[in-house]
């Protein structure tokens, strides 16, 4: 899907408003210093007075996204390229690394209550989320179709849903690719909504939908690991997912985008997108907001 579950931005800014001054200061910046003026200074050095007196860099994740965040087999134990990443910038940031995983629709409201400093989970950085939250952007992927093995509808295209059964996760941006291509539909389509992509892969096995739409890299580890499924080759709404950050916290923003540079200097970056296979969906530089972090 070019991202995970959509958060309701509306309820989100909402939360913003009551909790009003109860999130983390942001170090006393309004704009942020930016990658100009940060020249010379580490991401250690970046990190707000407030994150650096608790110690932790505090992550929120939503798993059920493999190869982006999973348990570890038989366990409760977090894992996937966003809990390795997240830890790869806590270790840049000096800080002990702690990840919760939560529902979806909770972490930006999570994040602007001040439950944690960070969000890694897939998330697409969107023009109505910025509205809420800063993005670092670290990895670039789309909505993919996926299909039974066989394709027996003969799927190619969004056209070709018109009239079907499909499954889509709820609130998330793959639905909003679905109800975009339905009003474009003659026939329209049945659009049955699940909680995530796995439940929503049941109803595919099922025969109750043919079709859904899912992250590609997450539709192609599903595919590759079920045999199960095929994974058309076009994704749609293509774009940066981000690392949410609180938007009064602008001095943590720039902290993380510096450690983002580091990694990507090092290899750390690198080494945690190839350890699952996707590096081909790496950023080339430090994105902030869809953006070159000037």
């Amino acid at each position: 899907m070019a991202n995970r579950l959509f958060v309701a931005i509306a309820g989100a800014l909402v939360v913003s408003a009551l909790a009003g001054g109860c999130g983390r200061s942001s170090s006393g910046t309004t704009a942020g210093e930016g990658a100009a003026a940060t020249a010379g200074k580490s991401a250690k050095d970046l990190v707000p007075e407030a994150v650096r007196k608790t110690g932790e860099l505090r992550v929120a994740t939503s798993e059920g996204y493999p190869p982006m965040e999973m348990y570890k087999k038989g366990t409760q134990d977090l894992t996937g390229v966003d809990p390795d990443l997240g830890a790869a910038i806590a270790e840049k940031l000096g800080l002990k690394f702690t990840i919760t995983n939560a529902a979806f629709d909770g972490l930006i409201p999570g994040l602007q209550g001040g439950r944690w400093d960070i969000v890694m989970s897939s998330m697409s950085d969107t023009e109505e989320r910025r509205g809420a939250v800063d993005f670092v952007d670290y990895f670039n992927a789309g909505g993919a179709i996926m299909v039974k093995k066989g394709n027996p509808e003969g799927i190619k295209t969004l056209d070709d849903l018109c009239g079907k059964t499909v499954v889509l996760a709820k609130g998330s941006s793959n639905l909003a690719i679905g109800e975009r291509q339905n009003e474009k539909c003659a026939t329209k389509m049945k659009i049955m909504q699940s909680e995530d992509a796995p439940t929503g892969l049941l109803s595919l096995d099922s025969g109750r939908a043919v079709a859904t739409i899912v992250d590609s890299p997450v539709a192609h580890m599903y595919a590759n690991d079920t045999g199960n499924y095929e994974v058309l080759s076009e994704q749609y709404d293509a774009g940066p997912w981000g690392i949410a950050i609180d938007k009064r916290n602008t001095g943590l923003r720039d902290a993380v985008a510096k450690a983002m540079g580091e990694l990507q200097a090092d290899g750390g970056y690198k080494a945690v997108l190839d350890e699952y296979g996707v590096g081909a969906n790496a950023v080339p530089e430090v994105m902030v907001n869809t953006a070159p972090w000037k």
